[in-house]
C-alpha cells in the first residue's frame, strides 16, 4: 500500500478489517469457553472461579503486554534482538516468579478468602485454575516479542494465522475436556493457556527465516541498545498495561462483598466477553491511525471521520444485542446460563453499550499521541479510568449497596469516560502543534 497516495474511506477499510479480523478471533475466545463451562455441573461457582483466575491471570501479564509495541520499535539488527530477547527473558522469569508467590497456599489465602472474601469452595477452583495457568505469561511475552519482529518486517498476515492456531486449538481443547468431565474453571485455563503456547510456537516457527537473516545484519538504528536503554524506553508502556489490567483484581474485591457476590462473579466474565467483542473493533484502529495518519496528521480528517462511523456502527449493533430478546439467545441459548444468571445479565449489558464507542475515541485519541511523541498523558489517563473505577464501585457497592455486577457495569462505563474526556485537551494540542509545524515548513 502506498501511503502516500490519497486516503479514502476505502483504503482504510482494506487495511482496518485483517486487524479487525485478528481481534474479533481474539474476542470470541472467552464466549466460546464460557458456552463450555456453563453447560458443566456447577456452572456458577466454575464461572466464578474461572473469572477471578482469568483476572489474576491478565494483571501477572500486564507487564509484558507491550513487548510487540517494544520488538516492532526496537528489533533493527543482530544486537537489538539479542539485548531485547535478554530483557524479555527477564521479564517473563520475574512475572513467573510473581505467579507462583501468589500461588503458596498461604499467600493465596490470605488475598483471595482473606482480603477479597471469596468463598472458599469459589476459592478452592480459583487456586487449581491459577496453576494451570502458570505457562500462560511467559507464553505471551515470547508471543508478542516475535510477533514485533513480524511487524516490523512486514509479515503481519502471519499474526493472523497465528491467531487462527490459537483459536482452533481453544475450541479442541474445550471439547475434549468438555466431554472428559473436568470441572469447568479447570476446562477454561487449560484451553487457554495451551492455546497460548501453541500460538508462542507457531508464531516462533512463522519468525525463523526472518530470525535468520536479522542475526547476520548489522544495526542501523539501534546498535547501541542495552537493558538500561530498553528499561527506560519500556517502562511507561508497562505502566500503561499495569493500571489498564490492574482494575480487574479490584473489581473482583468489591464484587466479593456485593448483593449476590457469587452470582455477580459468574455473570461478568460472560458479559464482560459479550462487551469485548464490540470493543475489539475500536481496540484494532489504533494502529490503522498511527500508519495512516501521516507525519503532519493529514488524512486526521477522514480517520476522523472513520471513527466516528465505526462509533455509531458498533454502538447500533450492542444495542440491537441489549435491547432485544437477542439477549436471551446470547445469555441462554449460546452461552448456557442459567435463567437466574441470565436475568442477571441484562441490565449490566444495557449500561455497557457506550462502552465500545468509548474505546474507538479512546484509541483514536492514543493514537494521535503516539504519533506525537507524547505517551505520558495514555499513562495519566489509565490512571485516572483506574481512580475512577475504583471510585465508583466503592461508592456503588459501599453505600448505595448495588448488586455487584450492575455496580461493576456502571464503573467500567463511567472510567472509560473519564480516560477520553482526560485526553481531550492533550488531543487538541497535538493537532495544534502539528498544524503548526505544518505551517513553519
Amino acid at each position: 500500500m502506498n501511503l502516500t497516495e490519497k486516503l479514502t474511506y476505502r483504503r482504510v477499510s482494506l487495511f482496518w478489517i485483517p486487524l479487525a479480523l485478528t481481534w474479533l478471533m481474539m474476542a470470541f475466545e472467552q464466549p466460546i469457553l464460557i458456552a463450555f463451562i456453563a453447560r458443566l455441573s456447577e456452572a456458577k461457582l466454575n464461572l466464578a472461579a474461572f473469572g477471578i483466575a482469568g483476572s489474576f491471570a491478565m494483571i501477572i501479564e500486564a507487564p509484558i503486554i507491550m513487548l510487540m509495541s517494544a520488538s516492532t520499535a526496537l528489533v533493527s539488527g543482530r544486537n537489538s534482538y539479542r539485548k531485547l530477547k535478554h530483557f524479555t527473558d527477564i521479564l517473563n522469569a520475574v512475572i513467573t516468579g510473581i505467579q507462583i508467590i501468589i500461588l503458596i497456599p498461604p499467600v493465596f489465602n490470605f488475598i483471595v478468602i482473606g482480603l477479597m472474601e471469596v468463598p472458599e469452595d469459589v476459592a478452592k477452583l480459583t487456586h487449581i485454575a491459577l496453576v494451570i495457568f502458570l505457562p500462560w505469561a511467559a507464553s505471551i511475552g515470547y508471543r508478542r516479542f516475535y510477533q514485533g519482529i513480524l511487524i516490523r518486517n512486514n509479515l503481519t498476515r502471519r499474526v493472523t494465522y497465528g491467531t487462527m492456531v490459537r483459536l482452533s486449538v481453544i475450541v479442541v481443547t474445550g471439547v475434549l475436556l468438555f466431554y472428559a468431565g473436568v470441572p469447568g474453571a479447570y476446562v477454561g485455563a487449560a484451553a487457554m493457556t495451551l492455546a497460548v503456547f501453541t500460538e508462542a510456537v507457531a508464531t516462533r516457527i512463522m519468525v525463523s527465516g526472518t530470525l535468520t537473516a536479522l542475526l547476520q545484519k548489522e544495526d542501523t538504528e539501534n546498535g547501541n541498545l542495552n537493558l538500561r536503554s530498553i528499561t527506560k524506553f519500556y517502562y511507561p508502556l508497562a505502566l500503561t498495561s499495569i493500571l489498564s489490567l490492574g482494575v480487574h483484581p479490584f473489581v473482583t474485591f468489591f464484587l466479593g462483598r456485593s448483593i449476590m457476590a457469587v452470582e455477580s462473579l459468574a455473570v461478568l466474565p460472560v458479559v464482560g466477553s459479550l462487551v469485548f467483542i464490540f470493543r475489539s473493533l475500536g481496540l484494532s484502529y489504533q494502529e490503522v491511525n498511527i500508519a495512516l495518519m501521516g507525519a503532519h496528521k493529514q488524512n486526521y480528517r477522514v480517520l476522523r471521520n472513520f471513527a466516528v462511523y465505526l462509533g455509531i456502527l458498533v454502538t447500533v449493533l450492542i444495542s440491537l444485542l441489549a435491547f432485544t430478546p437477542l439477549a436471551d439467545l446470547w445469555f441462554i441459548k449460546v452461552s448456557g446460563l442459567s435463567n437466574e444468571l441470565a436475568d442477571l445479565s441484562y441490565l449490566p449489558l444495557k449500561i455497557m453499550v457506550l462502552l465500545p464507542a468509548l474505546t474507538v475515541l479512546l484509541n483514536f485519541q492514543r493514537s494521535l499521541l503516539i504519533i506525537n511523541g507524547t505517551t505520558g498523558p495514555i499513562s495519566a489517563a489509565t490512571a485516572a479510568e483506574l481512580v475512577g473505577i475504583i471510585v465508583v464501585l466503592f461508592v456503588c457497592v459501599v453505600f448505595l449497596n448495588m448488586v455487584g455486577v450492575v455496580a461493576a457495569a456502571i464503573a467500567f462505563t463511567a472510567g472509560k469516560a473519564i480516560s477520553t474526556l482526560y485526553l481531550v485537551p492533550w488531543q487538541k494540542a497535538a493537532l495544534k502543534d502539528a498544524l503548526c509545524k505544518k505551517i513553519v515548513l
